[in-house]
């Protein structure tokens, strides 16, 4: 007769995500934590800088940007590419919006600058279409090569272990749910 129940009792573990993980996963707490640090960086790095030059504004601009792709790129490495199409988007969308937010309170206590001088609220509005572009298109440009290098290393990857099946099941699947969608639009 089968027994249903063992006879002995086991201990059930819950393995939960490091804390920095777990904040890898959450796009919100991720691009929020982008925008806030780059716009303290900013206000930082032009602070210090008495007469900022072109070599302290390009090596403060490469540094950002390498922070801000690096962040969306923990964020989006827990998700499939073919999530990123929306995720990467709103990424940069939530990490401009929290960098203006950022900028507003600077500007409110004084701290914000603007070239040699301090923004002023009358300023602000005009930072607001250039953050929101630049850190868009920004994130949106490097997920697409991001995705891009994905996928040639996937293939790659499949054909240097000779599993060359795997890559047409992979690409007959992808071809299935084309023409169904397909399908569905044009009833």
């Amino acid at each position: 007769m089968p027994t249903y129940f063992p006879r002995h009792t086991v201990e059930w573990r819950l393995e939960e995500p490091a804390a920095f993980r777990r904040l890898s996963l959450s796009l919100v707490e991720m691009a929020v934590l982008t925008g806030v640090v780059l716009r303290l960086y900013r206000a930082i790095v032009l602070s210090l800088a008495a007469r900022p030059g072109w070599l302290v504004v390009g090596a403060g601009v490469a540094v950002g940007a390498a922070f801000l792709v690096g962040m969306a790129t923990l964020h989006l490495g827990n998700f499939p590419v073919q999530r990123w199409l929306w995720r990467a988007p709103l990424f940069g969308l939530v990490a401009a919006a929290a960098e203006l937010a950022a900028s507003f309170l600077l500007t409110l206590v004084g701290r914000e600058p603007l070239g040699t001088a301090r923004a002023a609220t009358a300023d602000w509005a005009g930072i607001v279409p250039f953050v929101l572009v630049t850190r868009v298109l920004v994130v949106v440009g490097f997920a697409l090569v991001l995705a891009l290098v994905v996928q040639a290393v996937r293939v790659w990857l499949l054909r240097h272990e000779h599993r060359d099946h795997t890559l047409k099941a992979v690409h007959d699947e992808h071809e299935r749910q084309a023409a169904e969608h397909a399908a569905v639009h044009d009833a």
